[in-house]
């Protein structure tokens, strides 16, 4: 009698098994590495819609390849930056290049910076891979084209003149261009969040265009997007 019990326990435990999944198992699938597809979040942060889309584009396909990201909108002269999962973790006003548009003189990163003309001092759009380094000076910054000299930085107050302190804090779009095609960005926010993102790897930078499409730029085709919603 006692023998048939235990058999019986025994069958019973083995069926457990078959339909239970192990717990370790279940655990894998939730701490399984962020993958394409999958939606940003923004948080309670505005964005215009061409931000939008590309992060929603950068999330849905993996294009920034696993790595932390910043998305830069020259239309609005704001910053997001972005970890792996695509989650927003800061933003902020920057100063950008004071000529319109979304291309590079060739060869201008080999000219000293007194003979940039005004009508050059553009900041670049596309998807570049940003490094950390030390420009010239020795100042730590992030190159975004090491060729055409243009790299994050951040701001400088140098020449009081130029107010780049006031024109961050201005609500004007115009007063936010200024530079010579360089990325200033405020000291806190720099220390705060660029530098610790690529302090010791490489992130993906994605300026937006102001001419251009964001499909001759990027390559995707534009689709509105609705927050909630993968486009």
């Amino acid at each position: 009698m006692a023998e048939d019990v235990r058999r019986g326990l025994l069958a019973g435990l083995a069926i457990l098994a078959l339909v239970i999944p192990p717990v370790q198992q279940v655990l894998v699938q939730v701490a399984a590495p962020v993958s394409a597809g999958r939606l940003p979040d923004f948080g309670h942060t505005p964005a215009s819609a061409a931000t939008r889309q590309v992060v929603h584009w950068v999330a849905g396909t993996g294009n920034h390849s696993g790595q932390p990201f910043v998305v830069i909108d020259k239309k609005a002269a704001r910053l997001y930056v972005f970890d792996a999962a695509a989650r927003l973790r800061g933003s902020t006003p920057v100063l950008l290049g004071s000529a319109p548009g979304d291309d590079t003189v060739p060869g201008i990163g080999l000219r000293p910076i007194a003979e940039v003309r005004p009508e050059e001092r553009t900041t670049p759009a596309g998807r570049f891979v940003g490094t950390p380094g030390r420009n010239h000076t020795g100042e730590d910054v992030v190159w975004v084209d090491h060729d055409a000299a243009v790299s994050m930085h951040r701001v400088r107050t140098t020449q009081p003149d130029e107010r780049r302190l006031e024109r961050l804090a201005s609500p004007s779009i115009d007063d936010k261009r200024i530079s010579y095609g360089c990325i200033n960005v405020p000291a806190d926010f720099y220390d705060t969040h660029i530098r610790p993102t690529f302090s010791s790897r490489r992130a993906v930078i994605y300026v937006l265009p102001e001419h251009k499409s964001l499909q001759q730029v990027f390559g995707f085709q534009e689709q509105p997007v609705t927050p909630g919603i993968p486009s």
